[in-house]
């Protein structure tokens, strides 16, 4: 146990210590996933170790778990799956108990009407009227008879689950709750032993109204917080039951899994097997703590065919793995025939199968293993290269066959029988695991999940050593290295500024700037709706006037003069807006550009190389009114070409030419001014068609990319000319630096100097801990295999004398 290693008493405080390490070290701590070692490091110091065995229905688990404990602690019977969760841990020989927890009334009723359903029988109306409950228990009985037996069909083996389920609710009424799961210890049943308190578990009609079972037992296996766990089966007939375990192999307490497989009795994987295999690999407490078992080894000595299907199996699918072929049902019992019977008791049918040979008409039933015992003599095989010649009478019944080879044959064929089993190999590994390597192979995954940790913490630590260990500790040094990187820190802040300026306009000409794609939206929306209210607003009258004040010797105007004057008029309102929203747009994006310098690295280094930022903004401003007048003048050139009519507006054929000619038929019928003005909604729409085609060739295709190439055409060169600028500036930034260096140079000379006390102080604490584990695992581990796992530690060139350290950790 743990506890036995006093080295390994506290290595919670170790590993945490590295944890926080690793926390303490930004840029490491997204490349370490700590889940691992968390997980790791809570098996190998928790006190208990489950076990869990799990498997499909009457895969044999309780029988294994009998046979390795080889004592009779669980019910096993073929067809007969409970839906108990049994828990076997340690207890010293006078502490020996049972803790049991009963199904609720709620629960049963449900197990009653899934039976029901499978056999095609009306559920009882009420399970608490003993007489309803005892007409079908003599159903059930009715149904075993004419199937021949309680083994002989799975109708019949249903039959006798319900049989059982009615006895036991009949005969523990009263310790059965509702709706709630009553638990008693076995004391309250005035059991003086584990054996009276297992027998009373282990009988079927009890074991059926069972829940839960605690089972403290002592037993070598389970020293050290061994715990074995056995669940219902993963293809049960109740669905809860089922989840249960699958709930069960994916929770973090449990530590290892026995997989009870039938395939050596079925042939192939099951699905609910296969899908038991997959949720075993995403726990991580499990790791490749998995045994797997084939039980009922025995069915493929009777079939080839079995046989060479369940060899091509493992050899595919489990290649590698711990594999052990059993017969649970023929070791367990051959041991327990062998060591606890003898003539006397007709080898244990007077006694250990009492129960199994009783009968009602007179005649003695036969147990499974009597009849498996004599399959094994007769039709098996495995005798023929040894010395036992058995020979099994067909005048004799299968009991007095047993009874007669035994007493020929005796202790050698028991021996021989168990050794075909394969429940002494299983044994043996079950138990070299869990007292000689569990342990150990617990502290090496530890290990095993801090090594990259380690790793990481121990080169990050000496790679910043060495790099402030190569920094100049004299001030002149210190000033004359920071002099002769001058003319490069000037190159790279130009440079930085340069590709800050490239990447802004490149967002704007990907549309990757949402500020400047709302600024432009708002500019859209603003011409649009200028036109529409221009549109709505535009008087003919005062057109009319402009015509007729322009010609002075005329008192009419054409329809085509007050177009013209429309166009006008149209054009230069739309430029006014135009040119405002451009001053906005180039305001706020220039703003916008030079808070975002300023914030920028780069310039903060500037300032500290020069005092000032190199002309920066300056230029800034210079380039803003650059482009405020390039997109003033785009803009004047945009909406200059308003004034002439689209190319297409008089092609035949056209809404326009149609429409201006029903403006024109219109305004023909007088010369006076009325007769325009009456046509002002034709004209304002004849506009409009116009118009709007030219103003959305504007806003959506022309002049952004107008404004992207101003842009770009202004802002490259003059980042490229100010990176130059700031190059230049060499002189400038040696005169100043000289002025603030000896003092910078101390504070960095101190800085660093702090910095490696800091590392040295890390390096110190990282060596504390890494030493803490490693005497761990040099407790736990054999020699080689802890020179394979132990931690590497960071010499004495860094940090103070790692002896010391352990001499510390050991005293």
């Amino acid at each position: 146990m743990i506890e036995q290693l006093p080295q390994c008493a506290n290595l919670q405080e170790p590993v945490n210590s590295l944890l926080e390490l690793l926390h303490q070290e930004s840029s490491l701590r997204a490349e370490q996933d700590t889940t691992a070692i968390a997980t790791s490091l809570k098996k190998a110091i928790s006190p208990q170790f489950e076990i869990v065995f799990a498997g499909a229905f009457s895969a044999g688990k309780s029988m294994l778990i009998n046979a390795l404990l080889e004592r009779e602690l669980l019910y096993s019977a073929e067809g007969h799956a409970t839906g108990v969760e049994c828990y076997i841990q340690y207890a010293e020989p006078d502490q020996e108990r049972v803790v049991l927890t009963f199904l609720s009334e709620a629960e049963i009723r449900e197990q009653i009407n899934l039976i029901c359903q499978r056999l095609d029988l009306n559920s009882p109306s009420n399970i608490n009227s003993l007489d309803s409950l005892g007409m079908f228990r003599e159903g059930c009985e009715k149904i075993i008879e004419k199937e021949g037996g309680e083994s002989k069909s799975e109708r019949a083996k249903q039959a006798q689950a319900l049989k059982l389920l009615l006895e036991g609710f009949i005969n523990n009424r009263d310790r059965i709750q509702t709706h709630h799961n009553a638990t008693y210890s076995m004391e309250q049943f005035n059991f003086s032993n584990l054996t009276e308190a297992a027998g009373y578990a282990r009988r079927g009609s009890n074991s059926a109204v069972l829940k839960r079972l605690e089972y403290y037992c002592n037993h070598p296996l389970l020293q050290d917080g061994n715990i074995l766990v056995d669940l219902p089966g993963i293809d049960a007939p109740v669905k809860r039951d089922a989840e249960l375990t699958y709930r069960k192999i994916e929770h973090p307490d449990t530590s290892a899994v026995v997989c009870v497989l039938k395939p050596a009795s079925e042939g192939d994987m099951t699905t609910e097997e296969t899908e038991l295999l997959e949720k075993m690999k995403t726990n991580p407490s499990i790791r490749d703590r998995v045994f797997y078992d084939f039980n009922r080894i025995d069915q493929t000595w009777y079939n080839e065919q079995l046989n060479q299907r369940l060899k091509t199996l493992i050899q595919t699918q489990f290649q590698g793995c711990r594999v052990y072929p059993t017969s649970a049902l023929l070791g367990f019992w051959g041991t327990q025939v062998k060591h606890h019977t003898s003539g006397k008791d007709r080898f244990g049918l007077d006694t250990l199968f009492a129960e199994s040979v009783k009968s009602l008409g007179g005649q003695e039933n036969t147990p499974q293993f009597v009849n498996e015992f004599n399959n094994y003599c007769a039709n098996s095989r495995k005798l023929l290269n040894t010395s036992f010649r058995v020979d099994v009478k067909s005048y004799e019944t299968p009991n007095e066959n047993y009874v007669r080879i035994l007493s020929e044959w005796g202790n050698p064929l028991l021996d021989q029988l168990i050794g075909d089993s394969g429940i002494e190999e299983f044994r043996s590994a079950i138990t070299r695991y869990l007292t000689e390597e569990k342990r150990p192979q617990l502290f090496a995954s530890l290990a095993d999940d801090l090594q990259p940790l380690c790793i990481s913490l121990r080169k990050h630590y000496l790679d910043n050593w060495r790099e402030l260990d190569s920094q100049p500790r004299e001030i002149d040094a210190m000033k004359k290295l920071e002099l002769e990187k001058l003319s490069q820190e000037l190159q790279e802040v130009g440079k930085e500024f340069s590709d800050h300026i490239a990447e802004e306009v490149n967002h704007i000409i990907v549309n990757a700037d949402p500020v400047f794609e709302d600024d432009f939206g708002k500019l859209k929306a603003k011409m649009v709706t200028r036109l529409d209210e221009l549109l709505q607003t535009f008087s003919v009258k005062n057109a009319y006037r402009r015509a007729t004040k322009s010609h002075s010797r005329n008192s009419t105007a054409p329809l085509m003069a007050i177009l013209v004057e429309a166009l006008y008029y149209l054009a230069n309102e739309l430029e006014d807006l135009l040119v405002a929203e451009c001053e906005e747009l180039v305001t706020r994006f220039c703003q916008r550009l030079l808070n975002g310098i300023r914030k920028a690295d780069f310039y903060r280094k500037l300032y500290r190389l020069l005092g000032n930022d190199g002309g920066i903004e300056k230029q800034l401003k210079e380039i803003e009114i650059k482009l405020f007048h390039g997109l003033v003048n785009e803009a004047r050139t945009e909406c200059d070409r308003y004034v002439r009519e689209s190319p297409r507006f008089y092609d035949e054929g056209t809404f326009s030419i149609y429409q201006f000619r029903q403006t024109l038929q219109q305004t023909s019928q007088g010369y006076d001014c009325e007769s325009m003005v009456s046509a002002e909604p034709a004209i304002r729409q004849l506009l409009k068609l116009d118009f709007e085609p030219k103003l959305s060739a504007t806003i959506r295709q022309n002049f952004r990319q107008t404004i992207n190439n101003t842009l770009k055409t202004q802002l490259l060169p003059m980042a490229e000319k100010q990176a130059n600028d700031i190059l230049q500036e060499y002189d400038a930034a040696r005169a100043f630096l000289e002025q603030s260096l000896e003092k910078e140079a101390e504070e960095k000379i101190a800085r660093n100097a702090r910095l490696q006390e800091g590392i040295k102080g890390k390096i110190d604490l990282y060596n504390k801990a890494v030493w803490g584990i490693n005497l761990c695992l040099e407790a736990a581990l054999p020699p080689e295999l802890f020179r394979e796992h132990q931690l590497p530690i960071i010499s004495d060139d860094y940090c103070r004398g790692v002896e010391e350290i352990k001499a510390e950790l050991v005293s």
